[in-house]
C-alpha cells in the first residue's frame, strides 16, 4: 500500500471526529499485516483527560479485531507542519511496533519516520 492511499484514509477519518471543544478534527489510519486498515478519529470529552487521540483509536480497533502486527500508521490533521502524534500515542505505536509513522496535514506535506526517530527511548517491556 502506498503511503498516499493510508494517508487518505485518515483523512477520511478526521470527518468522523467528535471535537465540539478543540475543533481540531485528527483522522488516522493504521495498516495490519493482513492488510486491513483501521481508521480512527479524535473523540473528546467535557472532563478532557478522556479524551481519545485518533491515533489510539485506530489502533485500540486494530487490537480488539486481534490484529497484533501492524506495519504502518497515518495521521492528519489541519495543521502548518505535517500532524506530529503526542507523547501516549508515541508510547502506543511504541508497544505495538510500528515500524513506519506518516505525518500529513491538509496542504499536502507529509514526513515519514521511523519509530525509533519518533521516540528514540521509548519505554518497553525491556524495562520491566
Amino acid at each position: 500500500m502506498k503511503d498516499e492511499e493510508l494517508i487518505a484514509t485518515a483523512k477520511e477519518y478526521r470527518e468522523h471526529a467528535y471535537v465540539p471543544y478543540s475543533n481540531f478534527k485528527v483522522g488516522a489510519a493504521v495498516l495490519a499485516k493482513s492488510g486491513k486498515i483501521y481508521g480512527g478519529c479524535n473523540i473528546e470529552n467535557a472532563s478532557y483527560p478522556v479524551t481519545n487521540c485518533a491515533e489510539r483509536t485506530a489502533i485500540f480497533k486494530a487490537v480488539s479485531e486481534g490484529e497484533r502486527e501492524l506495519e504502518a500508521i497515518a495521521v492528519i490533521a489541519d495543521t502548518e507542519e505535517p500532524c506530529s502524534p503526542c507523547g501516549a500515542c508515541r508510547q502506543v505505536m511504541a508497544e505495538f511496533c510500528i515500524p513506519r509513522i506518516i505525518m500529513a496535514n491538509l496542504k499536502g506535506d507529509t514526513k515519514a519516520v521511523s519509530m525509533e526517530e519518533l521516540l528514540p527511548y521509548a519505554f518497553s517491556d525491556k524495562d520491566l
